[in-house]
């Protein structure tokens, strides 16, 4: 726990660092293999499998911000960059979620997401993605229904209204389960009018991505870069460590969002 904290109060000195780093694929593949030794050009481009073009661009801009440096043919991470590594970031893991989630992660809005949330992505690694198709095109949608009527306890952040998942709500704060429930403004008329839901809280910004945590699982959904929301991928997890990372996540907005 003293760790996670200290971990944390780091952070937050470095958050653009750490956002800046995470919303970029290719950022990470190279950080991480000039984490294992330093690298020149042809090297990067073998061990990262990107092109050259693409490394080329992203190390020049990465030692503009001097997180990497340049000794004859080599790249070397600079050590402010190496403690970021070591301390927050947990990177070879956050590599293999972000790879893992890549098709939901990749050109989607994650910018209202706490950033000691995004420290924390390493937590989703059991996670896994479902996706609607034509064969079953409302399958996301079914499966936050099932969750919701199968929960005990719900926290759950709402970026817009849908009377099917309100129902579900509603009955079970029937059932006096608990429901706890963050909208956006705009949008919290609406819930006051048709949800019997009273612990329901609104902050004046738009949500870019949907959060529902129970007792026994949790489902993520973002919004594409158009603005407009991906209803066609979730990601989904019924492992402690992912919802430990949902309730923290539910916890971290409301804090900052109060």
């Amino acid at each position: 726990m003293d760790e996670n904290n200290n971990y944390l109060k780091d952070y937050e000195s470095i958050s653009k660092e750490v956002k800046y780093i995470t919303n970029s694929i290719s950022r990470l593949k190279i950080l991480a293999a000039l984490y294992e030794c330093p690298k020149n050009m042809k090297e990067l481009t073998e061990s990262t499998g990107l092109s050259y073009s693409s490394v080329s661009s992203t190390m020049h801009n990465l030692e503009l911000k001097d997180f990497v440096y340049r000794e004859s043919s080599k790249y070397y991470l600079s050590n402010s960059m190496k403690i970021e590594i070591e301390n927050i970031l947990e990177l070879n893991e956050i590599m293999e979620v972000i790879s893992k989630f890549f098709n939901i992660l990749d050109k989607h809005l994650v910018d209202m997401i706490p950033n000691s949330s995004i420290a924390e992505l390493y937590l989703l690694g059991q996670a896994s993605l479902i996706e609607s198709g034509d064969v079953d095109a409302y399958r996301t949608y079914n499966y936050i229904e099932n969750a919701l009527a199968e929960a005990g306890c719900v926290k759950c952040i709402l970026p817009f209204y849908y009377e099917n998942f309100n129902e579900q709500l509603n009955k079970l704060v029937l059932d006096k389960k608990s429901v706890e429930a963050i909208v956006s403004q705009n949008i919290l008329h609406v819930f006051e009018k048709k949800s019997d839901v009273k612990m329901i809280y609104s902050f004046k910004k738009d949500i870019n991505f949907l959060l529902i945590v129970t007792d026994n699982a949790m489902i993520l959904g973002l919004f594409k870069d158009d603005g407009n929301f991906d209803q066609n991928r979730l990601l989904i997890s019924k492992n402690r460590d992912s919802i430990k990372w949902a309730y923290n996540l539910f916890k971290n907005f409301k804090k900052e969002n109060k």
